[in-house]
């Protein structure tokens, strides 16, 4: 796949990976791929790029080097853009990172860059937005607020935000998904949902003791939830989640609060712009 020319790169310099080290690895490697960065854009201090400003520019291709929050944020924004978007790990967990290139880093992707192609990855598709690598409805989103607490430093707010989501994980509003058969009659502090080929897959996690719930709430600031207790509920074109008592639940989208509600439906989609991957 040819890719060499100009083109811009958006990082965040909160996000895990963009410390100097990486910075400077990811320049080298860059530029040993023949891409030459006519312009940085760092989100979310500056706007990210339009398809009118990349088309202006006569820019082709966009790398996107940062969290999964930020790539989410550049992928969306460019739906219908003729162009591509090559995504590198830039942040903590790299989901999406993942799944177009696997456990790569940035400078072995773009050594890759010779073999790549494009594709229109699957997404999960709601009301307040696309999950491009998926996403968590239930009261178990609350330990989100603790991680953040944590990627801050700020120990104080780390241990009250802890209290709020353990009282939160074992007393707030449990979800339960349909079309699903077999989910549990008490719902679970969480349900994940991943995009796939086949269709979205649906995860319900619950805890049977206290110490489950502590495992599961340091899962999930690791973003890997699935170290849980769980059921495996299906997979579905199309599904609605709901809390069992009547009351708004909440969602994280790529890792990122979204707006919940009571009923919150997800169809399984495709994103619609082009992403560069160098396979799994």
């Amino acid at each position: 796949m040819e890719t060499a020319g100009s083109v811009w790169l958006v990082r965040n310099p909160a996000s895990g990976s963009n410390d100097e080290g990486r910075l400077e690895e990811l320049d080298g490697a860059l530029k040993r791929a023949g891409l030459a960065v006519a312009k940085t854009i760092l989100f979310p201090s500056e706007p990210l790029p339009t398809a009118d400003k990349l088309d202006a520019a006569g820019i082709a291709t966009l790398v996107v080097f940062a969290g999964d929050g930020t790539v989410n944020a550049a992928v969306t924004g460019l739906y219908g853009w003729g162009g591509r978007i090559l995504v590198l790990p830039g942040g903590t967990m790299n989901l999406l990172s993942i799944i177009l290139h696997g456990e790569r880093d940035a400078p072995a992707i773009l050594a890759r860059l010779d073999d790549a192609r494009v594709r229109r990855i699957p997404v999960i598709r709601t009301a307040s937005g696309d999950a491009l690598a998926g996403l968590i409805v239930g009261p178990g989103t609350a330990w989100n607020h603790v991680r953040e607490a944590m990627r801050a430093g700020d120990v104080l707010r780390f241990i009250s935000e802890t209290a709020s989501a353990i009282e939160e994980s074992t007393a707030g509003s449990m979800v339960i998904c349909e079309p699903a058969k077999g989910c549990r009659s008490e719902g679970y502090s969480a349900i994940m949902l991943t995009p796939d080929d086949k269709g979205i897959i649906a995860e319900g996690y619950y805890a049977a003791s206290f110490a489950d719930y502590a495992q599961q709430g340091l899962a999930l600031l690791r973003r890997n939830f699935r170290q849980g207790p769980h059921d495996k509920l299906g997979t579905f074109e199309a599904l609605t989640c709901r809390g069992l008592d009547g009351e708004a639940t909440d969602l994280l989208i790529d890792g990122e609060p979204a707006e919940g509600g009571h009923d919150i439906a997800f169809e399984l989609a495709h994103a619609e712009v082009d992403l560069i991957t160098t396979g799994g």
